[in-house]
């Protein structure tokens, strides 16, 4: 369930029809993130993210700077996205509670599984995304979302655990996951780990049940 909600990222149009040629700003946007999520960041040009939206060369800097700031927007939209696949789980499982929290976990890994160019793009491939700001907004409201839901378990279970401490243990351990994952680590030392088996088993440690 999970993983077909995060999914949605890549879209499925063809090429030929996929832009609507009206909005050259966010024609450029889509083409640029397509690519991201097909060959990785370092592996296309702007011209090439021209070519993929059908528009001339020259069309990106009516509206953006470089490749760089359209970039940003890109890693800006794949936190907002996973920012509210998480708000949608949360709220089905229940806001602070432990299902909710074992959500936002698989949320998380099945995000980096399904888009794993836009997650390294997103955490830190290119470091120079990190000074943006945008960028940095957007990746910190998701780490607050994280906090505000693991304050609210602790609160109901009258736990004096600092939030943010727990939410950071939370994100090492699920990056970490999510990471050996998408770089086919697993496969080498565990090839048929159950993921979401290894998720639900930590959390609860984590969170100190």
């Amino acid at each position: 369930m999970v993983r077909s909600q995060v999914r949605g990222i890549k879209g499925g149009q063809d090429r030929k029809a996929r832009y609507h040629h009206g909005d050259l700003r966010e024609s450029l946007i889509a083409a640029t993130q397509a690519l991201v999520v097909e060959r990785g960041a370092e592996h296309f040009t702007l011209a090439d993210a021209c070519r993929f939206a059908g528009v001339s060369t020259a069309a990106p800097y009516k509206h953006f700077r470089d490749k760089q700031e359209i970039l940003e927007i890109v890693c800006q939209r794949g936190f907002h996205t996973l920012r509210q696949v998480m708000v949608e789980r949360v709220a089905a499982a229940g806001e602070g509670s432990l299902a909710a929290l074992l959500d936002i976990g698989r949320t998380y890994v099945a995000f980096a599984q399904a888009n794993p160019n836009l997650f390294r793009l997103m955490f830190g491939q290119n470091s120079d995304l990190k000074s943006s700001g945008i960028v940095d907004q957007a990746g910190t409201g998701c780490f607050t979302y994280v906090i505000e839901q693991v304050a609210l378990f602790s609160s109901r279970k009258r736990r004096k655990a600092d939030p943010r401490m727990v939410a950071l243990k939370l994100w090492t351990f699920v990056h970490g996951a999510a990471c050996l994952l998408i770089d086919k680590d697993y496969e080498k030392v565990a090839p048929d780990l159950d993921i979401d088996a290894l998720l639900d088993a930590a959390t609860p440690g984590l969170l100190g049940q």
